[in-house]
């Protein structure tokens, strides 16, 4: 072996001993698709949240498939909803793809009740929103963790530290980390009855990691994905696809 293959070599080991375990994917394996693509099969909409209008209209926003993904957005002005899964979870670990507009609020709601009250795995996609902080939804705001926030685009971010998780992707390094535009993976996990762990990533790449401290939640419930109320946003919309799900309950006993 010459001199220059073993440079190579050695360079490529010390990479990826040196790669941080926050940019590791979870195993892929035990993964099955809780959205088939193509209907909505397995989920239902919820007008329960408080995200719809008036008491008068509470359709729950519109969801609808479109080209292979679960569309969702303000069906009148002011008027949003949930859509959740038919089936509960307990311990689980979730992962989808997102390609939302930039301007509409939504939400991965883990452990979610009908009235849409959840740990949310923030998807704040608009100025001064956030991506996979933790948020208790409808639990008071508690807990409210997050390490980054958005400025007046998709590109541009600040720091910001409320929670334990340091923000592990600059600002100055974001265009290249995050994809406008294009499909970019989210990921959470929750186990741990009703004191769980909850863990979020972006892009293979860990963002927040928390452990509750009161029981606000039942140990099981739903997944739903969430288009917030207010405002006008029946012309933007928020798109996710290649919905899977590993149940950890066997794993966690």
């Amino acid at each position: 072996m010459n001199t220059n293959v073993r440079l190579h070599i050695a360079i490529a080991a010390l990479f990826l001993a040196s790669w941080p375990a926050s940019a590791q994917k979870s195993d892929e394996s035990g993964f099955v698709p809780i959205f088939d693509g193509a209907t909505l099969k397995g989920w239902h909409v919820s007008s329960a949240s408080g995200h719809s209008r008036t008491s008068e209209h509470k359709s729950g926003g519109r969801w609808v498939v479109e080209n292979g993904a679960i569309t969702g957005s303000q069906d009148i002005p002011g008027n949003g909803g949930l859509i959740i899964t038919d089936e509960k979870f307990g311990d689980f670990e979730v992962v989808l793809e997102m390609n939302n507009d930039f301007g509409p609020d939504s939400g991965l709601f883990l452990r979610c009740t009908e009235d849409g009250k959840c740990y949310q795995a923030m998807i704040d996609y608009h100025a001064k929103g956030n991506l996979m902080g933790i948020y208790g939804e409808g639990l008071g705001g508690k807990p409210h963790l997050r390490n980054f926030s958005f400025l007046d685009a998709p590109e541009k971010i600040e720091v910001e530290t409320r929670g334990p998780v340091p923000l592990p992707v600059s600002p100055e390094k974001w265009p290249d980390f995050w994809h406008h535009g294009q499909w970019n993976e989210f990921r959470a996990r929750i186990t741990g009855g009703e004191l769980p762990t909850i863990t979020t990533w972006i892009n293979g790449v860990k963002f927040m990691e928390w452990t509750e401290t009161e029981k606000r939640l039942p140990a099981a419930n739903g997944i739903a994905l969430q288009v917030h109320g207010g405002g006008d946003f029946t012309k933007q919309f928020v798109r996710y696809r290649n919905i899977r799900v590993k149940s950890l309950d066997a794993a966690a006993k």
